[in-house]
């Protein structure tokens, strides 16, 4: 039986592989859309209405579905050209984009109820909001990079 990954690789029909790339952009974009509104929460941007910490209870759960099925899709975009990727330079760095903008939105999970109980939000928590959504929009940044400066992907 075929593996994924080989169906990706070529044997695969356009289609299959259209619907990898729509799936892994569209994943990114929940996840950063979601990551992002609460960051800009945060950072006193959007949402003004809301507590930071009920916006984070309801964006969450997208963030994190939004980067399972970004992995997901990205590790069989992943298998189908392992040896092209791994020697390409702007891929590692997206992957290393990725871990830190999760460990921020990781740490602004964590944090978001706490900073939330001050009268006003910490200055030290919009910084962690902002280098948060900045990471993300590198990732996506980078993601593109990836296929338009070396041709794979």
């Amino acid at each position: 039986p075929a593996s994924i990954a080989s169906l990706h690789r070529g044997n695969s029909s356009p289609w299959f592989s259209a619907f990898l790339e729509v799936t892994h952009y569209f994943s990114f974009f929940v996840l950063v859309g979601a990551s992002a509104i609460v960051d800009l929460r945060i950072m006193g941007m959007a949402a003004r209405k809301q507590s930071p910490t009920r916006l984070a209870e309801q964006a969450f759960p997208w963030t994190w579905t939004g980067l399972f099925f970004a992995v997901l899709s990205g590790f069989v975009v992943f298998a189908g050209q392992a040896t092209e990727y791994l020697h390409n330079s702007i891929f590692h760095g997206k992957l290393l984009v990725i871990l830190l903008a999760t460990g921020f939105s990781g740490w602004v999970q964590h944090s978001v109820s706490k900073w939330d109980q001050s009268t006003s939000m910490p200055a030290w928590a919009k910084v962690v909001a902002l280098v948060s959504l900045a990471l993300w929009v590198g990732a996506i940044l980078m993601g593109v990079d990836v296929p338009a400066i070396t041709g794979v992907g």
